[in-house]
């Protein structure tokens, strides 16, 4: 959600620097034997029941494995032609469809079938089980419903698939467990969050929830690593200047009224409050003289909770008051920062080690409408990485590369001298690495 400058200022130790190799560690763990993933929160309640994650060889041998059978599917006459899109849009459970056998005949070969499977003379039955198995895999509702999203999922050829794993390959390839007993990592193009506990060199998925990112096209959610050092329950949200100038203060002039009904206030250099909406301070603030705060309450921005991991770039996780944007499939609506679907459920795998911290009293510093700061006894890593190919209980699954972070990678893969290439790669390595 919005970047904000805390005013707030709890003696903190200096923030991590940016460790992109640490970043890769996110890649390994997404990799992990869980439930399949689907888009809407109830349907993957069971990954935090996966006893642990195996180490990164084997996942990287997954990977490789996964990449091995992408590439026997490569050229395959199953996609020499596209799918033709459904009458109306979309193709519901019933309904005839002109393209069902070659359907079945992709299903088939993609093991989101059964082997025996026949052809249906309708979508019905089996089919449109595998087509939810096929969503699952590729970050879409697993509703069986064949919509504009999962026709084109569907009409992505093998050979783009086997690009993205092999980018995941080079991934891992610097791929380290942090040195901590716990970690969290935000994958940012699967739109989800995962909770670690690492012993022994495995990690044991504790909590896990869908998040919402920073907008594509305007405000993306950088890639670092840094230190979870305090929770602030009932936050302010101090308006960042841009945000201000080029969203709120139009609004204000527009509608003062939305200055009291959002629950807004000014705050001087010097620290003083001013609750009355004014032209003036508008001005100020235009001026950077002053700036805008909202206070704690069922309007606030950040919701009821912040999770605080310095960085340069004020980025960190929080509540929001918008739960509905969860239920989309891309949720890439933030100005940068994170929101998390599952606060409460954060806040106890963050507060783990601090038994008198319980559920209820969780909940009741979030709701109790006086913000407070919480600093950690034990600070731990924050991973903000970025993959758009895991391998999970031997499924690989796809993501958008809403970023296009992939198509970086790509290139400077093929700049790379072919030496180097072959000696990363190894026998299965890509036909065209970095």
């Amino acid at each position: 959600m919005p970047i904000s400058i805390s005013v707030l200022k709890p003696p903190v130790s200096a923030p991590r620097q940016r460790h992109f190799p640490a970043l890769f560690f996110a890649v390994g763990v997404l990799a992990m034997g869980v439930s399949a993933f689907a888009s809407t929160g109830p349907a993957v309640a069971n990954e935090t029941q996966a006893t642990s994650v195996s180490p990164l060889p084997q996942q990287d041998a997954e990977l490789r494995e996964a990449l091995a059978r992408y590439r026997e599917l490569s050229g395959n006459p199953a996609w020499q032609q596209s799918l033709p899109p459904p009458p109306d849009g979309k193709l519901t459970a019933g309904q005839p469809y002109v393209g069902i056998a070659l359907l079945t005949r992709r299903l088939l070969l993609l093991g989101d079938l059964p082997a025996g499977t026949t052809t249906p003379a309708r979508y019905e039955g089996q089919l449109v089980e595998g087509v939810k198995a096929f969503q699952a895999r590729h970050g879409l509702t697993t509703d069986g419903v064949i919509g504009k999203g999962t026709l084109e999922q569907l009409n992505v050829a093998p050979e783009t698939r086997v690009r993205q794993l092999e980018l995941a390959i080079e991934r891992l390839r610097s791929t380290q467990l942090p040195d901590a007993p716990r970690a969290i990592v935000v994958n940012v193009p699967e739109f989800r969050l995962r909770a670690y506990e690492i012993r022994d060199g495995k990690a044991e998925v504790k909590a896990a929830m869908n998040v919402i990112v920073g907008n594509a096209q305007k405000t993306r959610t950088p890639l670092f690593e840094a230190e979870m050092q305090y929770i602030e329950f009932s936050p302010y949200w101090n308006v960042p200047r841009s945000i201000a100038r080029g969203e709120t203060l139009p609004k204000l002039r527009h509608d003062p009224a939305y200055f009291q009904q959002q629950g807004f206030e000014f705050v001087g250099s010097d620290g003083r409050v001013v609750g009355e909406f004014s032209e003036a301070s508008l001005d100020a603030v235009e001026r950077g003289q002053m700036r805008i705060r909202q206070r704690p309450g069922a309007k606030n921005a950040l919701g009821d909770i912040k999770f605080v991991f310095p960085n340069p770039d004020n980025i960190y996780l929080h509540h929001t008051p918008t739960p509905q944007l969860f239920k989309k499939d891309r949720r890439d609506f933030s100005h940068g920062c994170i929101r998390v679907e599952e606060p409460v459920e954060l806040a106890k795998f963050v507060l783990a080690d601090e038994p008198e911290w319980t559920e209820e009293r969780i909940v009741q510093a979030m709701t109790k409408g006086r913000s407070a700061t919480l600093r950690l006894r034990e600070p731990f890593p924050v991973i903000i990485a970025y993959s758009t190919a895991a391998v999970r209980d031997g499924r690989v699954h796809f993501f958008p590369d809403i970023y296009g972070h992939d198509k970086v990678l790509d290139e400077a893969m093929r700049q790379r001298p072919v030496a180097a290439q072959s000696s990363n790669t190894g026998t299965a390595g890509a036909k065209s690495d970095n």
